[in-house]
């Protein structure tokens, strides 16, 4: 079984503008940013937001309550140690089921795991001129 890590929220602003500059996943209703901090500190941390195109503030609010519990369940498990990540709402966050919600949320973190730089594997592939047809 895999060692649970203890969790902390990114509060500030700067922190989240440095994860924005990280790779991201966007799955279903949330897109996930993660940046590898290269410190020794084992200590996962967490930042939610959600932009004004998720409705009004209960909205958004509610968006953020569905994001952090989902992170509660699914960062511990699969997260990456030493690892700062951000959630971000979509449009969808507040009325997508719960199932599918965490499946979107776990996807995301494996795939934020699984390779280092998701964003520019995927925006190679789509500016192939090999591929075009």
């Amino acid at each position: 079984m895999r060692e649970l890590h203890n969790i902390e929220r990114l509060r500030k602003r700067p922190e989240f503008l440095l994860a924005a500059k990280a790779p991201s996943v966007a799955r279903g209703a949330v897109v996930v940013q993660r940046r590898d901090r290269a410190d020794d500190n084992p200590l996962i941390r967490a930042g939610f937001t959600a932009t004004k195109k998720v409705g009004g503030s209960v909205d958004r609010n509610r968006a953020r309550r569905r994001l952090r519990e989902a992170a509660r369940q699914l960062l511990p498990l699969q997260g990456r140690p030493g690892s700062d990540y951000v959630f971000i709402a979509r449009g969808g966050t507040t009325t997508r089921p719960w199932e599918r919600l965490l499946d979107d949320v776990k996807s995301a973190l494996i795939r934020l795991a699984a390779d280092p730089d998701p964003v520019s594997a995927s925006s190679d592939a789509a500016s192939d001129p090999s591929r075009s047809g």
